[in-house]
């Protein structure tokens, strides 16, 4: 059945979407190839490819919440492009210092850092520009398009990456993403901007205050941003000790380990594709309930590897991992979107992209568990994480939604010309 014209999303949003889909994609190649190109070009160890993970990590935590406030203080889609410009530029740059001969591991750590603040304030600025975009009915397709784009990215991006630095150097893999970064600037610059209503400036503390008060207040946005943080700790604290697991206890190869992390990027693709007809289908409140209780769920079954050490139940585990959180973060941007006052959007976003900085919490405690208990003990605790995230959800009024909240409006302010 194809969709009627008041389904279709429209031209603009699609302008967004191939933006995003571009600029998605030069992350991921870029992310992938930086760490190859300082083991194979540079010739570094592992405690140097940690600091280098390191300071390609930093901007989302420094960066979400000034990011935020740019988007609430300035066009979106200037910033957007903006800050696309400036990753495009440090790849080049990186390209240069790799055909030059004069690449370093501090250069490259420093390029790389400021090539993340500008995908910490596109990702930012993306969901706050979608409401504008497209109608309060068509947010759920909306956002399930952006999420498939970062999917295939996420899928696809590091092995371009990487097969690119193996097969014809450091180099192409920095100009492709670059190229890429281009393309995304150049989508944008084809994008109509509504207006947006403007609200009084007023010293950037208050600003931020104002935001992270709102998140702290609202009975929806607060246990998901708790539930989030919670699911990212423990989903991280299996990942952290996947690998030596899988070799000790599962007997897998190094093929074996690929194939079934494999499994997670194929649950996202899935629960992408699924999306828009699972929330035409589901109360909302139930549709925002199944990425913490899939978790929950994948968690106890990564944990039976421990009796039974098949490695399908662990392909199965990271398939569960990749589509029930899919749709969670699909509702919960819709969510995000609908309750969040536009003038307040951006502030609300990038309190949501601070959700991971559970991801180094995650990682430490499993560093500590593991080295002290074994991998196993690991994977009881990451069971208790994630039921503890379900029993957070579950008890929020948010899963008891049937339908999705109407959006909200600024209400004070006057009409502003910003575009």
């Amino acid at each position: 059945m194809t969709a009627s014209p008041a389904d279709r999303l429209p031209a603009t949003f699609n302008r967004l979407a191939w933006s995003n889909l571009a600029a998605q994609s030069a992350e991921q190649i870029a992310l992938a190839a930086a760490p190859i190109v300082a083991v194979l070009l540079l010739g570094v160890g592992e405690g140097q490819t940690g600091l280098l993970q390191t300071a390609l990590t930093l901007p989302f935590v420094l960066f979400a919440i000034p990011a935020g406030l740019l988007a609430d203080r300035m066009s979106r889609r200037a910033l957007m492009a903006g800050a696309e410009a400036l990753r495009a530029l440090s790849l080049l740059l990186t390209l240069a210092l790799i055909w030059w001969g004069m690449l370093t591991l501090p250069l490259l750590a420093l390029l790389g850092f400021v090539a993340v603040c500008g995908t910490v304030a596109y990702s930012v600025a993306a969901p706050s520009l979608v409401p504008s975009l497209v109608a309060s009915n068509q947010l759920g397709a909306a956002n399930a398009r952006i999420e498939l784009a970062r999917t295939v990215a996420f899928a696809g991006g590091p092995a371009i990456g990487g097969a690119l630095v193996g097969m014809v150097g450091a180099a192409p893999a920095f100009g492709a993403a670059a190229a890429l970064s281009i393309v995304a600037v150049i989508c944008l610059a084809g994008l109509s901007e509504p207006a947006r209503v403007s609200v009084q400036r007023r010293k950037p503390m208050q600003d931020i205050a104002e935001g992270l008060s709102f998140v702290a207040r609202h009975p929806y946005l607060r246990p998901v941003f708790v539930t989030q943080f919670i699911f990212g700790a423990a989903a991280f604290m299996i990942l952290a000790i996947f690998v030596p697991y899988a070799v000790r206890h599962l007997g897998l190869s190094a093929a074996g380990i690929g194939i079934t992390l494999a499994m997670y990027g194929a649950g996202m693709v899935v629960g992408a594709l699924a999306a828009t007809r699972v929330m035409q289908r589901l109360p909302f409140g139930t549709v925002i309930a199944l990425g913490p209780v899939t978790g929950f769920v994948a968690s106890l079954v990564m944990a039976l590897t421990i009796w039974w050490p098949y490695p399908v139940l662990a392909g199965l585990s990271f398939f569960l991992l990749g589509v029930g959180p899919i749709l969670w973060v699909i509702s919960t941007a819709t969510l995000r979107q609908s309750v969040t006052p536009p003038s307040l959007l951006g502030r609300v976003s990038a309190i949501n992209i601070l959700s991971y900085g559970a991801r180094p919490i995650g990682t430490g405690i499993a560093a500590v568990i593991g080295g002290l208990y074994h991998a196993e003990a690991c994977l009881y605790l990451a069971v208790a994480g994630f039921a503890w995230q379900a029993l957070v959800i579950l008890n929020s009024p948010a899963v008891a939604l049937t339908r999705q909240p109407d959006m909200v409006g600024d209400v004070d302010g006057c009409a502003s010309t910003q575009a």
